[in-house]
């Protein structure tokens, strides 16, 4: 959420980083909203102080026993008090109407984030591992012999429709074996705390992590007025909201292993086969709350650990930042790790690294005491997915697929497979 005080003292630069994002300027429409606040503030107040002064005379009055004056006086009172609690009123209404204003709009851009419209203006920054040569044409992962029967999206949509798929198997132990791997490289290897969270939170949960008002469509929500997460981030997050976080306590790093719930409202036609775009999926999060001075570095921190996974993975990747048309609604500066996808012959997306700067403390009033004693500050926010599971598992069996139908698994995995390395053209771990 913006600061209206910043937006006062330069509402130019306001505009040029909206217009960036390809956005139209809003400071003045703003800025008219928030004078006419701000003067009906004053209004209000000017009204009480009056009502205040009244208040005295009408004593004063009543002991010189002068009851013309005295009636008069208390009637002034009470004609002011009326006047105070209508400009009041007025003036909450026009603060609730900036403050709605504010929120939707998005964050505005680094001044390192590149410009362009949309995802053929982001800029590679970083490629590792080279897509292995196949002596066959590579099939995608709901296609691979050893996975087809271990992989039902028939069933799955009889149960709950389209966009939902039901693992068995070995394959399920894989996906399983994946999302363990991840936490356990996050939490013995990268130093976060792992954390058990809920999958329904309350609006001010999705408010405080910029998902409300503007993308309600994007998630679902019960009858009974909660949300199901579209990412771990909004509980992780959300945990330090209202809260005065002592400076020795930052950074707070975090990871979290979770279902997710995404409408996927306006993709109506994109990946409809396998299990590329999910209504319901697992993915592993990172989010960090961090002092101002340090996000830009823990921003790159949280990237490597993300990239790392791949690297251990044996996945090939690139990772590029995404130009101003492409960020999402709250972030400053995004980076995106595509994984390598034999089946389709390209890189798909993978992960997301993000940094919000204050954006979403401002909405759930998350800060910090400075050590010197200073003024509490607003702390800064990052997340980024360390991985996507499904995505995870559809680049393990795609890369990993042979001639004929079985995958080769990585080595890395062995661990929590029982030893074994291998899924057989008959859907066996060996």
């Amino acid at each position: 959420m913006h600061d209206i005080k910043a937006i006062r003292e330069n509402p130019a630069a306001f505009d040029a980083a909206l217009t960036r994002r390809g956005d139209a300027a809003m400071s003045s429409s703003l800025l008219a909203l928030d004078e006419e606040r701000r003067a009906k503030i004053a209004a209000a107040e000017a009204a009480q102080a009056a009502q205040k002064a009244a208040a005295k005379d009408v004593g004063a009055a009543k002991a010189k026993g002068d009851e013309a004056e005295f009636e008069r006086l208390r009637a002034l009172v009470g004609e002011k008090k009326s006047e105070v609690a209508a400009m009041q009123n007025e003036a909450k209404e026009l603060d609730a109407k900036l403050n709605d204003a504010l929120a939707r709009i998005a964050n505005l851009p680094a001044a390192d984030v590149p410009d362009g419209a949309d995802e053929d203006d982001n800029v590679e920054i970083n490629r590792w591992g080279t897509p292995r040569e196949m002596d066959f044409t590579p099939v995608e992962h709901f296609e691979i012999g050893g996975v087809a029967a271990s992989m039902n999206f028939e069933t799955a949509a009889k149960i709950s429709g389209a966009r939902f798929v039901m693992l068995k198997g070995a394959v399920a132990r894989i996906h399983r074996a994946l999302a363990q791997f991840m936490i356990d490289t996050h939490v013995d290897e990268n130093g976060l705390t792992e954390i058990n969270t809920p999958v329904l939170v309350r609006d001010e949960a999705m408010f405080g992590t910029d998902k409300l008002p503007k993308f309600a469509e994007d998630s679902y929500q019960t009858t009974n007025g909660w949300w199901l997460i579209s990412t771990s981030e909004i509980p992780l997050t959300y945990s330090v909201a209202n809260d005065i976080l002592e400076e020795s306590a930052l950074p707070i790093r975090m990871t979290a292993h979770s279902l997710c719930f995404r409408s996927e409202a306006g993709s109506a036609g994109k990946d409809t086969s396998g299990m590329l775009r999910q209504h319901q999926f697992e993915k592993v999060e990172m989010v960090s709350i961090t002092h101002p001075d340090n996000s830009e570095d823990e921003q790159k921190r949280m990237l490597r650990c993300a990239e790392d996974i791949l690297e251990k993975l044996g996945i090939p990747y690139r990772t590029v930042v995404l130009c101003t048309g492409d960020m999402g609604f709250g972030a400053r500066r995004t980076f995106d790790i595509e994984a390598w996808i034999p089946g389709q012959n390209t890189y798909r997306e993978i992960s997301s690294v993000s940094t919000t700067g204050d954006f979403q403390a401002r909405r759930m009033n998350a800060r910090f005491r400075p050590a010197d004693g200073g003024k509490p500050e607003y702390v800064h926010t990052l997340n980024g997915s360390g991985l996507a599971v499904g995505r995870c598992l559809i680049a393990v069996l795609e890369n990993g697929q042979q001639a004929d139908g079985s995958v080769i698994l990585p080595e890395v995995l062995a661990p929590y497979l029982g030893g074994k390395t291998t899924l057989n053209a008959e859907g066996v771990l060996i």
